[in-house]
């Protein structure tokens, strides 16, 4: 579990693990708000293991405006980061994304987040274990169902992995945005361990992968 790493902490001036700037996400008490999409612009939701990574890997894309780490996937109506950790909640680590069609397709989203993360792990993203850390893409409509299908069947016939991928392809019932201790996490915090050795990896390897797809601020 990723909180039994964070007791490790390392110095600050080391590296940096980003380029990008901290988000202007509302807040509530202790909690994120949802913005209102702008104009013309379009939501998607996806969860694939810790969301301090899915985050800033989403948030690397171009045309993508905001990401915001939460919750979904569950039955409980007020999830926290304790509470989703204890696997009691039925709830995933997710994302909220906030994107430009014009811009990036959901079918491009889309497969940015399956090389964001290994969807062939049950249950779990690395050394992170447990229901909370399981993969999933969220649809709002039969068409996105269709295309996650689509890129799913794709994957698979291409051999990239030994494994079927086992994402689960969910409706989305309700998004809950987590603490805001949790937004922005792997900008806020390149000292943690956790980040340099889990995190930042993962990050790193999405950019490398589709690089004209990504942000010039996030570039290294």
């Amino acid at each position: 579990m990723k909180t039994k790493l964070l007791v490790f902490l390392l110095p600050l001036f080391l590296f940096s693990c980003s380029n990008g700037k901290l988000q202007d996400i509302p807040a509530r008490g202790d909690f994120a708000v949802l913005p209102e999409p702008a104009s013309a612009e379009r939501v998607a939701n996806f969860a694939g293991g810790c969301f301090w990574s899915m985050q800033e890997c989403m948030l690397s894309l171009k045309g993508v405006r905001m990401v915001i780490s939460g919750y979904a996937g569950g039955n409980t109506s007020d999830p926290t980061y304790d509470k989703v950790l204890a696997g009691n909640t039925g709830h995933a680590e997710a994302v909220q994304v906030y994107y430009n069609p014009k811009v990036i397709s959901f079918d491009k989203l889309a497969k940015a987040f399956f090389l964001a993360h290994d969807p062939t792990q049950l249950n779990g993203q690395g050394p992170d274990i447990g229901s909370d850390y399981r993969s999933i893409a969220f649809y709002r409509n039969e068409q996105e169902y269709r295309t996650l299908l689509n890129v799913i069947n794709k994957i698979d016939d291409s051999g990239k992995y030994k494994d079927n991928i086992v994402t689960e392809l969910k409706p989305l019932e309700v998004f809950h945005p987590a603490e805001m201790s949790h937004q922005d996490y792997y900008k806020r915090n390149p000292w943690d361990l956790y980040i340099r050795k889990v995190s930042k990896p993962k990050v790193l390897k999405l950019r490398h992968a589709i690089p004209t797809m990504i942000k010039s601020e996030y570039t290294e």
